[in-house]
């Protein structure tokens, strides 16, 4: 489910309910304007705490990519490389037995965050440019 669906259904009901209510048509408008400023509001922190949080992932990786150890540096790159090779060998039927859903789901949560990871590095400082200018 998305944020915005998630937003527009806490809303909704509010703004159904505004539309039933015997007053004028100039007040339901005022309510609505309201009501959609509310949704806004909350669309705003929801993205800016997301931003944060992408920004925190971001700087673990950051600092374990600078870290002193070699092994702290590389783990994640080895880790997804072990699953490549594994991912390989399954698909070609080189292993005795298939892989299990789960070690398929890890597969995409770890790819998932370190792709997500280091994109955020690049992305975060833009998009936090952006939100102080306004």
């Amino acid at each position: 489910m998305s944020i915005w669906n998630f937003l527009t259904g806490l809303v909704s009901p509010v703004t159904e309910l505004v539309d039933e209510l015997h007053t004028s048509e100039e007040e339901r408008l005022k309510v609505k304007a309201k009501m959609f400023e509310l949704q806004n509001a909350i669309a705003v922190k929801v993205m800016e705490y997301e931003a944060r949080l992408l920004e925190a992932k971001a700087k673990v990786i950051t600092a374990e990519a600078q870290g002193q150890s070699w092994l702290q540096r590389t783990w994640r790159p080895i880790t997804m490389l072990t699953f490549l090779g594994l991912v390989v060998a399954d698909t070609f039927g080189l292993t005795q037995f298939r892989l299990a859903p789960e070690a398929w789901t890890l597969l995409q949560i770890g790819l998932g965050g370190y792709v997500v990871g280091r994109s955020a590095e690049k992305v975060i400082p833009k998009v936090t440019e952006v939100m102080k200018k306004d």
